[in-house]
């Protein structure tokens, strides 16, 4: 069993990119119950099928298999819910800490969601001068309901 600790910001500034590297990834969702989710992912030469829990604050199971990239491929375009979550995730380290800044494209175009896992719901941490809001609490901003949302029609 796995679980993720995760708190979500909105990002103010590009700032972040200067010591980020960038990586395109596609990501579906063959269900979005609430409770659960089962989302395809698909980056680099990589597949990943991905089942999580509902989310309490900002904790919750989280199981990831890698999948062949082909059945990746395929699943997200023939079975995956659409439309289909196309982002540049940069990677960085900040005062120590991983980030991930997710820069959306296509219909989520305009939103920038930066995230810091922690081992601990009381971990604490600096947070960057181009982080913004805190969103963790927000559901509209969880990725699985950016498909039956999506940003741009905000």
């Amino acid at each position: 069993m796995s679980i993720e600790i995760e708190k979500k910001f909105l990002v103010k500034s590009d700032d972040y990119k200067a010591c980020a590297k960038p990586v395109l990834f596609r990501q579906g969702y063959l269900s979005t119950s609430i409770g659960r989710t089962v989302r395809v992912r698909r980056y680099d030469d990589k597949g990943y099928i991905t089942v999580k829990g509902k989310t309490n604050h900002c904790t919750r199971l989280e199981y990831e298999y890698c999948i062949p990239t082909d059945d990746a491929d395929n699943m997200l375009d023939n079975l995956c819910l659409q439309p289909i979550i196309e982002k540049v995730r940069h990677f960085l380290v900040y005062k120590g800490h991983e980030w991930i800044v997710d820069e959306f494209l296509g219909a989520n175009k305009g939103l920038v969601v930066a995230e810091i896992e922690l081992n601990n719901e009381k971990d604490s941490f600096e947070k960057p001068d181009w982080l913004g809001k805190e969103i963790t609490s927000d559901v509209r901003y969880y990725n699985s309901n950016l498909v039956n949302n999506p940003y741009n029609t905000w």
